[in-house]
C-alpha cells in the first residue's frame, strides 16, 4: 500500500501554468508603459522646431506601436479566452527560471543598498559555489577579482562613475 505522500503527483510532472496568463500580463504592462512613453513624449514635445524634431518625436511613434502591438496581444488573447491555454512552461522549466530570477533580483536591490561592485562579488560568489561547484579559493578569486578589473575599467579607464556602496566610501571612492 503506497503511503499518502506517494500518491500526491510530483511537482515537476504537474502541467505549468497556459499561455493565457502570462500573455495578458505582459501585453497589460506593455500597455502601460507605452502610455508612459506617449504621455511623456507629448509632453516634451513631437512636433518640428527649427532645428529639427523635438525630443518626443521618435518615443512617441514608438510608443504608438507599442501600444497598437500589445493592444492587439491583449484582445486577441481575451477573445481566444474560452479556447484550451495550451501549457506556457513545465513546473521544472519555472523552478530553473525562479532559480535565476530570484538572486538577480536580490542582486539589483543589493545594488541600491551596497553598489555594485559588492553586489557582484556576492552574486558572482553564489552562482559559482551553488551552481558551478568551484571551491572556496577559485571562488573567492573570481568573485573578487571580476568587480575589481571592473572598476579599474570603468571608474579609472573609463572615468564612469557606478553606484557605489558603504565599502567604497569608507575607501575613500
Amino acid at each position: 500500500m503506497n503511503s499518502p505522500a506517494e500518491d500526491k503527483p510530483d511537482d515537476d510532472t504537474r502541467p505549468g501554468p497556459g499561455t493565457r496568463g502570462p500573455e495578458l500580463g505582459v501585453a497589460a504592462f506593455l500597455l502601460l508603459l507605452a502610455g508612459m512613453v506617449i504621455a511623456d513624449s507629448l509632453r516634451v514635445g513631437i512636433g518640428w522646431a527649427d532645428d529639427g524634431p523635438r525630443s518626443g518625436y521618435f518615443p512617441f511613434y514608438i510608443g504608438l506601436l507599442l501600444l497598437a502591438s500589445s493592444g492587439t496581444v491583449f484582445v486577441t488573447t481575451l477573445l481566444r479566452w474560452r479556447k484550451p491555454s495550451p501549457v506556457f512552461a513545465e513546473r521544472s522549466q519555472l523552478k530553473t527560471v525562479f532559480a535565476m530570477l530570484v538572486p538577480m533580483v536580490v542582486y539589483v536591490g543589493g545594488i541600491a543598498l551596497l553598489g555594485i561592485y559588492l553586489s557582484s562579488a556576492v552574486l558572482i560568489g553564489y552562482f559559482m559555489r551553488r551552481y558551478g561547484k568551484f571551491g572556496w579559493p577559485v571562488t573567492a578569486a573570481v568573485s573578487v577579482g571580476v568587480p575589481l578589473a571592473f572598476f579599474l575599467v570603468f571608474e579609472r579607464w573609463f572615468l564612469v562613475q557606478l553606484p557605489k556602496g558603504p565599502i567604497e566610501r569608507l575607501l575613500g571612492f
